[in-house]
């Protein structure tokens, strides 16, 4: 599923090993339990935060349920994904990458309380970020289902990479503010943990690559990662993305179909792999987005950077 948008290196937050159990194997016996399951050392989980929102990692089970809830709004009651069983009953996106993975959040505090407790704050926005070296000591990316980036990662292996994926906003919550949150959330994210590349699938909505020949023709002929940053859909999995010749595209009409994310990605400096893949599960077709931290253009820096106090809590 698709990926929103990075001092010295901080101390490692704790992540659950291979064998490390389920995150609900304990706390889902007891309703309503913040079990802690994060700790970020020296970086403070509250990263921003602009008027009600705010950008923070999660630090509880009950936050990362709080995500994957919004997760399951998004991707299958408003889009059209197919859940398994477990989220179909449990009302949650739920996979084994969330044990391993970071949750980044969009809160919203301004919410009418619902109960004498008074309110509580509401999960608007949500990123999944996944460090490479915590991918290595356990199952890899994610990315690796429908990539080849095996090769990419070995050819800078004096680089840390960074997986980004599961992103999605609330409906009413998609402007300029809340996805300007995420991207400084995440930047704040990259500098802590020194990293380098940030790599993971970005989706369009459909499964048909024909209704989507535009923005596949233009990401292939006007968007395609350079040789040295180069990676292919698995074989068993590529689709042509090259279906209009580069002289049919028109690259303003192709810009206007482009999903907001894939734009603001393009805007940062990315490129991507070639090849997409059909992802009928979820009901996309994704491309691959690859984009190095030396390849943000200076301007982005600086407004989502340490400077930028307007984030700042």
């Amino acid at each position: 599923m698709s990926l929103s948008p990075l001092p010295e290196a901080g101390t490692s937050p704790l992540v659950p090993a291979a064998d490390t159990p389920h995150l609900d194997d304990m706390s889902r016996f007891v309703p309503g339990l913040a079990k802690k399951v994060r700790d970020y050392g020296h970086l403070n989980p509250v990263l921003g935060r602009i008027g009600s929102l705010e950008v923070r990692l999660a630090t509880t089970t009950q936050e990362i349920r709080q995500a994957q809830k919004l997760r399951f709004k998004v991707f299958y009651e408003e889009m059209s994904a197919v859940p398994n069983s477990i989220s179909l009953v449990s009302r949650r996106d739920i996979d084994d990458y969330d044990t391993l993975c970071d949750h980044l959040l969009v809160l919203d505090h301004d919410v009418k309380a619902k109960s004498p407790r008074g309110a509580k704050p509401k999960v608007v926005g949500t990123y999944r970020l996944l460090r490479q070296e915590v991918a290595d000591r356990n199952w890899g990316f994610y990315t690796a289902g429908e990539y080849d980036i095996a090769p990419l990662i070995e050819a800078h292996r004096d680089l840390r990479f960074l997986e980004l994926g599961r992103s999605c906003v609330l409906k009413p919550y998609r402007n300029k503010r809340t996805v300007e949150l995420l991207w400084h959330g995440i930047w704040a994210y990259v500098l802590h943990f020194g990293i380098d590349v940030m790599i993971g699938c970005a989706s369009l909505e459909g499964t048909d690559p024909q209704q989507l020949a535009l923005p596949l023709s233009f990401l292939h002929h006007f968007a395609s990662a350079p040789a040295e940053w180069q990676a292919s859909a698995l074989p068993e999995r590529f689709t042509p993305m090259d279906l209009l010749s580069r002289d049919a595209v028109d690259p303003k009409a192709a810009l206007h179909a482009l999903p907001p994310m894939i734009k603001g990605y393009l805007r940062l400096g990315a490129s991507f792999g070639r090849g997409a893949v059909i992802d009928r599960e979820f009901g996309t077709t994704d491309v691959l987005v690859i984009l190095p931290v030396s390849a943000i253009s200076p301007r982005y820096i600086d407004h989502f950077g340490p400077g930028a106090n307007r984030h700042a809590t």
